[in-house]
C-alpha cells in the first residue's frame, strides 16, 4: 500500500511549555559549568539552540494512542476483527504475522496489514511502515526561550533519606516549538484517533520529556494549519474531486476522504481498510501547487473542526466493535 499515495494529511502545531519541561540528553556533556542533566541541544538556523526531537514526540504521541485504544478495546490479539486492540510493541513476539505452516516465513503485505493491531497500522512495527511522521520542534524565537536550572535529591523509600544526589537539572518554562505531524494514506478514524491524543496532550492528561510524574512535561497545543491532500485527484468541468485514472470515482468538493475511498472493493477488503470513509466538511477544495492535485485546508482554531469530523469515524469503529 505504501507503493502508492492516495491521501496526505499536515498538520502544524506549536508546543508552549505550560510548566517546566526537559527533554533530556542522553549523556553529560564536557562542561564543568552546564548542569547534572542538559536539554537536547543541536544547530537550527546558523545557532545552537534546545529543540523537541520528534522521536521523543512521536514516543509520547504513540503511548497515549495505544493507552486510549487500550481503554475501550483490548491488549492482545481478539479473535473478533471488528474490536479494536493495541499491542505491547516491547514484548510482542508477532507470530500472529508469520506462516502457520512455516513460522519462518511472514505473511504478504495485504495480510500483514490486517493482523497488525489498530494502532501497528498507524504507527508501523517490524513489518510494516509508520503512517506518521513527526518533525523535530525547533523554538520560532529562541531569545523567547527561558531556561532555568532546578535541584533535586532521589529519596530512599525505605529510610527515607536522601539516596541520591543532591543533582541539578535544566528545564525549559518558555518559549514556543514548532513542530508538523504528517499523516499518510490514512483512514479518518486514526485521523480522529490523533485528534484525541493532541486534545489530551493540550489538557496535560500526559505530559512529555523527563519527570512527568513529578509535574514536568506539560505543554499547550496551538494549531497553525492543516491540510489534506490527494495528490492523484483533480477538480473536473463540474467541480467535483475526480480521482485520475478512474473515471467513476468523484465526489463534492468539500468530501473529507480516508484511503479507503480511493481503492477498488477486492483491494479495500484484502487491507481491511473501511468502506465509504468519507465525510462532509465545510471546507472547499482547491489545485495543489502547480496545478495538480487536489487539497483542503483549515486554518487555525478551525483545525479543531476536522479533528471533530474525523472522530465520527473514530467513534463509528468503536462502536461497530461493540455491537458486533
Amino acid at each position: 500500500m505504501h507503493k502508492r499515495l492516495v491521501n496526505h494529511c499536515t498538520i502544524e502545531l506549536s508546543l508552549i511549555p505550560d510548566g517546566p519541561i526537559l527533554i533530556k540528553s542522553g549523556k553529560e556533556g564536557a562542561d564543568p559549568t552546564k548542569p547534572d542533566m542538559e536539554f537536547v541541544e543541536t544547530y537550527h538556523q546558523d545557532g545552537r539552540t534546545i529543540y523537541l526531537p520528534g522521536s521523543s514526540l512521536k514516543g509520547a504521541i504513540r503511548a497515549h494512542a495505544e493507552r486510549i485504544v487500550r481503554s475501550i478495546g483490548s491488549d492482545s490479539k481478539p479473535t473478533n476483527p471488528n474490536l479494536l486492540w493495541a499491542n505491547d510493541p516491547l514484548n510482542d513476539n508477532y507470530d500472529y504475522l508469520k506462516d502457520r505452516k512455516d513460522k519462518q516465513k511472514k505473511l504478504s503485505p495485504p495480510e500483514i496489514h490486517l493482523h497488525s493491531s489498530f494502532t501497528d497500522r498507524l504507527f508501523g512495527n517490524t513489518s510494516i511502515a509508520s503512517r506518521l511522521r513527526i518533525e523535530d520542534a525547533y523554538p520560532t524565537d529562541r531569545t523567547q526561550l527561558k531556561l532555568e536550572e532546578r535541584n533535586g535529591v532521589a529519596i530512599d523509600r525505605v529510610f527515607g533519606s536522601v539516596a541520591v544526589g543532591p543533582f541539578n537539572y535544566q528545564v525549559c518554562t518558555g518559549g514556543e516549538f514548532k513542530t508538523k505531524i504528517h499523516l499518510k494514506n490514512f483512514t479518518l478514524a486514526q485521523l480522529g484517533l490523533i485528534g484525541l491524543v493532541l486534545r489530551d496532550l493540550n489538557d496535560g492528561w500526559f505530559g512529555l520529556g523527563f519527570t512527568k510524574s513529578r509535574g514536568l512535561g506539560t505543554v499547550r497545543v496551538q494549531y497553525e494549519q492543516a491540510i489534506v491532500q490527494y495528490p492523484a485527484c483533480v477538480l473536473n468541468s463540474e467541480n467535483q474531486i475526480s480521482l485520475l485514472g478512474h473515471s467513476n470515482l468523484s465526489w463534492n468538493h468539500t468530501t473529507l476522504l480516508g484511503v479507503g475511498a480511493f481503492l477498488e472493493e477486492s483491494e479495500r477488503d484484502r487491507y481491511g481498510f473501511p468502506k465509504d470513509d468519507r465525510l462532509d466538511t465545510p471546507v472547499s477544495a482547491e489545485a495543489m501547487p502547480l496545478g495538480f492535485g487536489v487539497q483542503l485546508t483549515w486554518h487555525g482554531n478551525t483545525v479543531t473542526d476536522l479533528f471533530e469530523r474525523s472522530v465520527k469515524a473514530w467513534k463509528k469503529v468503536v462502536m461497530s466493535g461493540a455491537t458486533s
